[in-house]
């Protein structure tokens, strides 16, 4: 089983350039026990704490309250709602990968937060 982490990574994230202004729902279409160790060093290394997230399902109803949904590759199990916002970020997945390419996802995940910020007005 993989254990969580780039959703984790972009709420951390979308969290830290928003200065805490966005409200963030992180969540996954098959979530498991705990967040990728790897993941949890390399936010640490920018000053955000992840280790104590824990992973949640989608739900319907946290669609339904979102502005904007992105998406990482869950497909067909996540729910989709007319009229929502959807963004599909193709992000490599962490689990089993070396820290390197995990700060590397990483920083990719940061580069699309502060362009989504950008977009919806909001400084990064």
């Amino acid at each position: 089983m993989h254990n969580a982490g780039r959703s984790q990574m972009a709420a951390g994230l979308l969290t830290l350039r928003s200065s805490g202004s966005v409200n963030v729902h992180s969540a996954g279409s098959n979530p498991t026990d705990r967040i990728n160790p790897a993941a949890v060093a390399v936010m640490a290394e920018i000053g955000v704490d992840v280790s104590q997230a824990l992973p949640k399902r989608l739900t319907e109803e946290a669609v339904r309250e979102a502005d904007v949904v992105i998406t990482m590759g869950c497909g067909d199990a996540c729910p989709i709602y007319p009229g929502k916002r959807y963004e599909d970020w193709e992000v490599d997945d962490p689990a089993d990968q070396d820290l390197e390419t995990v700060r590397r996802i990483r920083d990719d995940i940061d580069r699309r937060v502060q362009a989504l910020l950008t977009q919806l007005g909001l400084s990064a």
